[in-house]
C-alpha cells in the first residue's frame, strides 16, 4: 500500500495536501468538507494586524468618548464590553475548528510590525493552534530603506514570537528578496521551523474610466508553482526545516513536481476556491495513482529525488536553464516565419 504520510513542522501528516489560508477556513462546514476530502491539516484565514489595530482604536474611542452630551443618544452607542473584536472572533473560530476537526489547525498572522504580534501569538497557542504561520506581508515603499533592514524586520518579528510560544512557527515569504537562500538560512538560525514559498502579492490595477487605483484579485495558475519548485529544489538538503510549497498547486501533477523538488507539503487555495473542497480528493487520488505507476512506495522515497542536489542536471535549476528555455521556444508557422 502506498504510504502518503509526510512530516510538516514536526507533525506527522497522513498526506502532503494542506489547504492554505483562505475563506474556506471561516466556514466550519467547508473546513469539515476539506477534512473529509483528505486534507491533512488546514491553515486558517489570516488575522490581520490592521484589523486588530483598528479594533483597539475603536474600543479606545468607545471607552473614553462614550458621552456625547445627550443621555438618550449616548445610550445607543455600544458598550465596550459588548463589542466583539476581530481577535476575539478569530480565537472563537480557532476553538470551533479545533472542536470540529481531527486534523491539525494552523493559525495565521498577517502584518508588518512586531507590535502586538507576540501577545496575539500566545493567545492563539492558548486557544489550541497546533502551529503558527507568520505572513509578514510587507511592501518596502521607502526608497531609502536598505535591503538588510527589510530582512531584519522579518527576523525580529520571528524572534519575538518564538520567545512567547512553544508551538512550531513557519514563515510565509514572498520571492522578492535579493538572495532567497541566504535569507531562509537566516530565518532558520533565528528559530523558524519552516518556510512557505511563495506568497503572492496582490497587485493593484488602474481603472481607465475613473483613474482610480483599484484592488485586483486573480486566482493563481499552475505555472506559478514553478518559482516555488525552483527554490525548494535549491534549498532541499541544505536546511533542516519544513519546506512548504504554495501558489499554483492546481493539479496532482503540480503537487508531484513540488514533492520531487523537495517539498514536505503542498498548499492549495485557488483550485479549491474554483472547484470546491471535494476537488482535493481528486488531486490526492492522482498523486497516489502516479506513485503506483512509477512504483514509489512512499512520499519519503520520492521527496527531493529531483532536487538540485540529486537532479541529473542540477544546472537546469540555475541560469543555464534560462538560455535553454529561450532557445527551445518554437513559434507557430503563421506568426513571423
Amino acid at each position: 500500500m502506498t504510504d502518503l504520510s509526510t512530516t510538516y513542522l514536526g507533525m506527522k501528516l497522513k498526506n502532503p495536501l494542506v489547504p492554505s489560508a483562505s475563506p474556506l477556513a471561516r466556514d466550519p462546514d467547508a473546513a469539515k468538507r476539506l477534512e473529509d476530502a483528505g486534507a491533512a491539516a488546514i491553515v486558517m484565514n489570516s488575522l490581520f494586524e490592521e484589523e486588530v489595530t483598528a479594533d483597539e482604536e475603536r474600543l479606545d474611542h468607545l471607552m473614553h468618548h462614550q458621552d456625547i452630551g445627550h443621555f438618550e443618544a449616548s445610550s445607543y452607542l455600544p458598550a465596550g464590553d459588548s463589542y466583539k473584536t476581530h481577535l476575539e472572533s478569530y480565537l472563537e473560530q480557532l476553538e470551533g475548528l479545533k472542536a470540529a476537526l481531527e486534523i491539525p489547525v494552523i493559525a495565521s498572522l498577517n502584518g508588518t510590525t512586531p507590535s502586538g504580534w507576540t501577545a496575539h501569538a500566545k493567545q492563539l497557542q492558548q486557544a489550541g493552534a497546533d502551529a503558527l504561520e507568520l505572513n509578514v506581508y510587507y511592501m518596502p515603499a521607502d526608497m531609502t530603506q536598505w535591503a538588510d533592514a527589510v530582512e531584519s524586520r522579518y527576523v525580529n518579528i520571528l524572534t519575538e514570537v518564538k520567545k512567547q510560544v512553544d508551538i512550531p512557527v513557519i514563515m510565509k515569504l514572498s520571492s522578492q528578496f535579493s538572495s532567497v537562500g541566504n535569507f531562509v538560512k537566516k530565518l532558520e538560525a533565528a528559530g523558524a521551523d519552516g518556510v512557505s514559498l511563495f506568497n503572492r502579492y496582490y497587485l493593484p490595477d488602474i481603472d481607465l474610466e475613473t483613474l482610480a487605483v483599484t484592488p485586483s484579485l486573480k486566482l493563481s495558475s499552475s505555472v506559478e508553482s514553478r518559482l516555488s519548485m525552483r527554490w525548494i529544489a535549491m534549498l532541499y538538503g541544505r536546511v533542516n526545516m519544513t519546506l512548504a510549497a504554495t501558489s499554483g498547486v492546481h493539479t496532482a501533477d503540480d503537487a508531484i513536481k513540488l514533492l520531487l523538488a523537495g517539498a514536505d507539503v503542498t498548499h492549495m487555495c485557488s483550485a479549491l476556491l474554483h472547484h470546491g473542497p471535494e476537488y482535493l480528493a481528486e488531486v490526492l487520488e492522482g498523486i497516489e495513482q502516479w506513485m503506483q505507476e512509477k512504483e514509489y512506495a512512499s512520499i519519503s522515497q520520492l521527496k527531493g529525488s529531483v532536487s538540485h542536489a540529486k537532479a541529473t542536471d542540477p544546472a537546469a535549476f540555475e541560469r543555464s536553464n534560462y538560455i535553454k528555455a529561450l532557445n527551445s521556444f518554437d513559434s507557430p508557422d503563421s506568426v513571423w516565419r
